[in-house]
């Protein structure tokens, strides 16, 4: 078994670096395009092209140093002690002494629904939260199996992770509505002038380019970060076998979880991703236009029945588990 889920590991790790690399040469596409289209220099592409990730990296700094405790305010979760909460501390401790990383900040968010996120951006600066829901309805083993994908995710370093690809996605959307909003008021002017001169054939292709890139790239962009974080779940579920030993539980706790009807009021659209399943219900209003930010969950257990040799889910047991995630 250990054979099987290293090599999950080191996939899911591959595959987020490929999809960060999509992402890395999109924004870069994109900003040559459009530099080159506004300036009809290679000079003014690349600065350009900087340009955008300096000022998404400058706009990021507040998130990754705060972000992590305005998701709790906004979860409305309050830290807990090991004399409120025996059990929890107690799984929380053993696994943190198994991934080798510091005892996280615990939170209780009090709500019957059950879920569970992690924060933070370093194993030094992270924080776990679950839901009293989560504790009443969960065995030792299926805890124990959350609890290892949330501190998987502090040891994987997955926030940070996203962080980065939020900020080229991000670089890429704003860079985007600069370049089309230019385009709409003002017409490429600077390239109407360059064409009268003669020297701007190049620079009218590149100009139709850029036009084309700036409308697809913002969601090509999107659905990479998706995938991104797809790849993350994938890996810290592979992860949380590595600590646990024991991938029953965390199979159960998908199952369990998933099918609960209970409603999560404290997830939004800019939380949801963090959550171990997605908290957002197929059924709900909310949930409407919204591109998944977690795998399937079948696709889920049956990566773990691998880690065993189990068989996979039968049709029926599909069947029921389709489009919970």
């Amino acid at each position: 078994m250990a054979a099987t889920f290293y090599s999950q590991i080191g996939a899911n790790k591959r595959n987020s670096f490929l999809l960060a690399l999509v992402v890395i040469v999109l924004l870069g596409l994109l900003g040559s395009a459009i530099g080159y289209a506004m300036t009809g220099s290679t000079a003014g592409a690349l600065a350009v092209t900087i340009g955008a990730v300096v000022f998404g990296a400058l706009l990021s700094v507040g998130s990754y140093f705060a972000g992590d405790q305005a998701v709790l305010a906004a979860s409305q979760a309050h830290r807990v002690d090991a004399e409120s909460q025996p059990q929890l501390f107690n799984v929380v401790t053993e696994l943190s002494i198994a991934a080798g990383i510091p005892m996280p900040a615990v939170y209780l968010i009090d709500d019957t629904a059950p879920n569970a996120f992690a924060t933070g951006r370093d194993p030094a600066h992270a924080s776990i939260a679950v839901t009293s829901g989560l504790l009443e309805k969960m065995d030792r083993e299926e805890l124990q199996g959350v609890i290892g994908h949330e501190l998987s995710h502090v040891r994987n370093y997955d926030i940070r992770y996203a962080l980065l690809v939020g900020v080229l996605v991000g670089s890429i959307a704003l860079l985007a509505d600069v370049f089309l909003r230019y385009t709409f008021w003002f017409g490429g002017g600077r390239r109407s002038r360059d064409d009268r001169g003669g020297g701007g054939g190049l620079q009218a292709v590149i100009f139709v380019v850029a036009i084309l890139l700036a409308i697809v790239a913002p969601i090509i962009g999107r659905l990479v970060q998706l995938a991104v974080s797809r790849q993350r779940e994938y890996l810290a579920d592979a992860s949380s076998v590595d600590l646990t030993r024991n991938p029953h539980g965390l199979e159960r706790a998908l199952a369990a979880i998933a099918t609960d009807q209970e409603v999560l009021e404290v997830a939004s659209r800019a939380t949801q991703h963090l959550y171990f399943t997605n908290p957002i219900k197929k059924f709900e209003q909310r949930s409407r236009g919204l591109f998944s930010t977690h795998p399937p969950i079948a696709d889920r257990i049956d990566r773990l029945r691998k880690l065993t040799g189990e068989a996979p889910l039968t049709p029926a047991e599909e069947q029921t588990l389709a489009g919970l995630d």
